[in-house]
């Protein structure tokens, strides 16, 4: 019986840059393993467009171990029968992985794991993923913390793994095989690392100059934007490595004359900036993984009842109002938008549509690429105003739409039914009379669809909701306790008292420990995630 390591790939899909990989090969044979779960492919935030990145880097990372001794070992199936039966064959003497702060299925999933690990004596090894800290109970020091595990030294890859015989690495099954959907989606990014690398470098010496200007349109965003978000989520790039590679060339600009380095500071600082947020948002789940299905603030929950007729029309790009539906048709087709738009399409269901997040969060969920649960399920939150803690966010469509698209160029791409409409109409085509309508070759209610609401009087009627639960006795009081579990702070300093929330500003007690489960009958294992 041979006693080995298995190092178990989850979404850290690299060998460069891979703690448990170097840890696990210092002490003996590795079995680098990845299993395939049906059930959590099953998942309602899960689709074919995710599966098929995921793929394209399993099989580079497979052949990149291959060529240091031992390919990738993948296996379909539930992850505890996979290691019971390797032990039993093979005999384990350490588990490795990093930690994952993924949905609350992958949570429950690594419980099991680690009761198995420790009824066969396996000690399993999470090394920490991201900027992100397991078991801490408030946001003190956070930052500190984040800047001292970016400055770690950058860990190579093991030259050469001892190859295991007769074990078979057998193939990576296909999206049917996992009775996926088909999912179509044309522009999507290529998943593995090459094309991680390849999209870091052009973005810090090429693309990246204007990135602060050209982030929030989505005319400029898919070319000004780094679009690194899918290779961070499914891990062929590490965190620390962007940031260190970020901030060397942000080093050398300071050799470079001032004309040559124009722009590059102060967008390589914005890039660095929005790297800080990815694990402070990450952060929120870790800490409190109810976050997902379970308002943070119990005043608001209970608040929407989702209309289906509505969450159809917003999910297919069909609500009428234009820059919402380019948007949404743009986000099918490629896997990616920027996060302005993001917001803003979150914004038009929960408070237009009045949609409940959970439904609009798993639509989104499955059309990123680069979905990351514990920024979007975060962001849900934040951005229907649930939260609690941050001020309300309705975004104007219509403006946002002139503001960013003023030549209506975006929705002239991706709402070809607005092809014939002219300019100064395209934002609000429902304002043109019927002679213009028949014109353009746009007759709204037959060619376009008229406006699902009245853009105006339905934001109007969501803030004066959403402010009438802030004014209620207590709001703040509780607002104050989720301030101070989750609230980003500097390190070394109180939490701001400057709440744009209103309320009680004393300073409470961190949420009770699995005070959120109680609601749902979860067993989250307290208010934050512990598998020893």
């Amino acid at each position: 019986m041979m006693v080995l390591q298995v190092v178990w790939f989850k979404r850290d899909l690299r060998l460069a840059d891979h703690r448990p990989l170097v840890e696990a090969a210092r002490r003996g044979p590795v079995l680098p393993l990845y299993v395939v779960e049906p059930e959590l492919w099953r998942q309602p935030d899960s689709s074919g467009r995710q599966w098929s990145f995921c793929r394209e880097a399993l099989e580079e990372l497979r052949q990149a171990l291959a060529e240091r001794g031992q390919p990738l070992v993948v296996r379909v199936g539930e992850v505890v029968a996979v290691l019971e039966a390797a032990h039993r064959r093979l005999g384990i003497a350490g588990l490795w992985s990093h930690q994952e702060t993924g949905n609350l299925w992958t949570y429950a999933r690594d419980r099991r794991v680690a009761a198995w690990a420790r009824e066969r004596g396996i000690p399993w090894q999470e090394v920490a993923s991201f900027g992100v800290t397991r078991g801490r109970r408030d946001r003190r020091g956070w930052a500190r913390d984040w800047e001292r595990r970016m400055a770690e030294p950058l860990l190579e890859a093991p030259v050469a793994l001892p190859p295991l015989a007769g074990i078979a690495p057998r193939e990576l099954p296909s999206a049917a095989d996992l009775g996926l959907a088909a999912d179509p989606c044309p522009a999507r990014q290529r998943g593995g690392r090459q094309a991680g690398l390849e999209l870091l470098d052009g973005f810090l010496h090429q693309r990246g100059r204007s990135y602060h200007r050209r982030l929030s349109s989505p005319l400029t965003a898919f070319e000004g934007c780094s679009r690194l978000s899918p290779h961070l989520a499914w891990g062929t790039l590490s965190m620390g490595e962007v940031t260190q590679t970020t901030r060397a060339r942000r080093a050398a600009l300071a050799a470079l004359a001032p004309e040559a380095a124009a722009g590059w500071p102060r967008a390589l600082d914005a890039f660095l900036s929005r790297l800080h947020w990815h694990c402070h948002f990450i952060q929120k789940l870790e800490s409190e993984p109810s976050i997902e299905v379970l308002e943070l603030h119990p005043a608001t929950r209970h608040l929407r009842v989702t209309d289906p007729g509505r969450l159809a029309a917003w999910s297919e790009g069909r609500t009428g109002v234009p820059f919402v539906d380019a948007c949404m048709r743009a986000l099918r087709a490629s896997g990616w938008i920027n996060f302005r738009m993001r917001a803003m399409l979150l914004s038009f269901a929960s408070h237009h549509l009045w949609i409940d997040w959970r439904d609009s969060g798993l639509h989104l969920a499955r059309q990123f690429v680069d979905y990351e649960p514990g920024i979007h399920w975060s962001q849900c939150q934040m951005q229907s105003g649930t939260t609690g803690i941050n001020t309300i966010r309705i975004y104007n469509p219509i403006k946002q739409g002139r503001d960013h698209d003023p030549e209506g160029a975006f929705l002239g791409r991706w709402l070809p039914e607005l092809a014939g409409v002219p300019a100064i109409w395209r934002h609000e085509p429902w304002r043109m009379d019927p002679a213009t309508q028949a014109a353009s070759g746009c007759r709204i209610g037959l060619d376009y669809p008229a406006p699902i609401v009245e853009v105006a009087a339905a934001a109007r009627e969501a803030r004066e909701r959403l402010w009438g639960l802030r004014r209620q006795p207590g709001f703040g009081d509780a607002a104050d306790a989720i301030q101070e579990r989750h609230g980003s702070r500097r390190s070394g300093l109180p939490p701001s008292a400057r709440r744009r929330s209103g309320g009680s500003r004393r300073r409470q007690p961190p949420v009770a420990a699995g005070q959120l489960s109680l609601d749902l009958g979860l067993d989250l294992g307290g208010a934050s995630r512990s598998f020893t």
